[in-house]
């Protein structure tokens, strides 16, 4: 059995591969203003800090603050009709969400808070989730604590026995930041950032997560390197 915890997921690059679709958008962006397209993985680096420091990223540092306001405005605009034309959940997501079945299970995302709830809901694991923040919820984004902070006053978790999972050095800081722990997925659009920020713990595979919730006991930490990020 799994023991009664916190889980607070990232959504792009840990439950959702939606980068085709991120991409599709970015160079209709860039089409836009005349510039070529980039590929999949140069534009799987630029996410994870919002939509509009993607936009700002995709257009380069050229680009004034009205042009990335009107870059920011097309790609929402074609997103909103194409963000799941091919995001797929990551292998073992329903059924590891399904096994997790005694714990309580949040969201928080820097991905603007209505498209990650229409995306949670095209993907059908809406449901799953006790509460889910996006990126436009508060007034600061990850890795700023305040959606952590949301999430464990909605649930009234212990923070000894919550975590957050994601994919990039910016969910190992929100962890951090907010006084709880963290587990690194190595399959998402960053694992790299693991090197200057790593989590208590890292799993390769979505599923992995059940053994790693499974064993721990409130206030433990696995020995695996948290790190200072200095």
């Amino acid at each position: 059995m799994i023991p009664p915890t916190l889980v607070i997921f990232d959504l792009d690059g840990t439950l959702v591969d939606s980068r085709p679709d991120l991409a599709a958008s970015v160079n209709h962006v860039r089409g836009l203003f005349g510039l070529p397209p980039l590929d999949l993985d140069t534009i799987a680096g630029m996410i994870g800090d919002g939509a509009e420091m993607l936009v700002r990223r995709a257009l380069g540092d050229g680009c004034d603050p009205a042009g990335v306001r009107r870059g920011l405005d097309a790609f929402l605009a074609y997103y909103r009709e194409h963000m799941l034309d091919e995001s797929q959940l990551y292998p073992g997501v329903e059924e590891t969400l399904d096994r997790l079945a005694t714990a309580r299970l949040a969201v928080l995302t820097n991905k603007p808070w209505r498209f990650s709830c229409l995306m949670l809901q095209g993907l059908g694991i809406y449901d799953r989730f006790e509460a889910v923040y996006g990126g436009n919820s508060f007034s600061e984004k990850k890795p700023h604590p305040v959606g952590v902070h949301q999430i464990l006053a909605d649930t009234g978790a212990n923070p000894l026995a919550a975590w957050m999972v994601g994919d990039s050095g910016v969910d190992v800081l929100t962890g951090r930041n907010a006084g709880i722990r963290t587990c690194g997925v190595t399959y998402g659009y960053a694992p790299n950032t693991f090197d200057r920020h790593p989590p208590d713990v890292r799993i390769d595979r979505f599923g992995e997560l059940v053994r790693v919730i499974g064993r721990e006991q409130p206030g433990e930490i696995t020995p695996s390197g948290r790190g200072s990020g200095e």
